[in-house]
């Protein structure tokens, strides 16, 4: 069901800085995870190890310290395996399109704070190969800017990419609200001078973004 259209929120001059992964995108579901398991070939008996190693690396990927060869190496390094070149590229494409679905709600509040005149901006931790989906995709022209950690070398929840956004946004930091999933990563946002929303779902999004609006 397409959601009905939200009233604009208008909230000039600050500018709404959104995370992507598991604000505006969906988490990967269950085939996603399945499909990944198996073309990784994890036993059942290895799926929390490979989770945790799926995690423990993705900083590098992140940062653009490693490369996707890099990061898949370093998890088949950890259960004890190693990956072909032809399974890197299968694993990063089945991994790669499970990050791309979208909550229709979150896209809801974004039209709306664009018909309330709202500056936009998306701050995602993700590897450069992520850059052409958050640059091109349909969501993309809601944003006047869009910055990737893997291409700045920079991560959150450190102050730099924080301070680096609200330089090249051209505000104060007061007038940097920042939505994110992660609570450490809304707290940066807070330490540098800015505001922020720990995402949980889109109606309490915008409960807090109109919630501003009254202040």
């Amino acid at each position: 069901m397409t959601p009905t259209a939200l009233a604009p929120i208008a909230l000039s001059p600050a500018v709404v800085v959104f995370d992507y992964g598991e604000v505006i995108s969906r988490e990967p579901g269950p085939a996603d995870r399945a499909a990944l398991l198996s073309r990784a070939r994890v036993s059942p008996e290895q799926e929390a190890a490979f989770w945790r190693e799926y995690w423990a690396h993705r900083e590098g990927l992140d940062q653009g310290t490693h490369s996707i060869a890099d990061y898949w190496s370093a998890v088949a390094a950890g259960l004890g395996t190693e990956f072909s070149p032809i399974d890197v590229h299968e694993l990063w494409a089945i991994d790669h399109r499970g990050w791309l679905s979208v909550d229709p709600g979150t896209l809801a509040v974004l039209h709306a704070l664009q018909a309330g005149g709202t500056r936009l901006a998306l701050l995602s931790n993700a590897g450069a190969d992520f850059s052409g989906w958050l640059r091109h995709g349909s969501f993309a022209p809601l944003f006047e800017r869009v910055f990737v950690s893997g291409e700045l070398g920079l991560v959150k929840p450190n102050a730099d990419i924080y301070e680096h956004v609200i330089a090249e946004l051209g505000i104060a930091p007061e007038e940097f609200l920042f939505v994110d999933n992660r609570a450490e990563n809304v707290e940066g946002a807070r330490a540098v001078g800015g505001d922020g929303h720990v995402f949980t779902d889109a109606a309490g999004l915008e409960r807090w973004l109109r919630g501003l609006t009254a202040v």
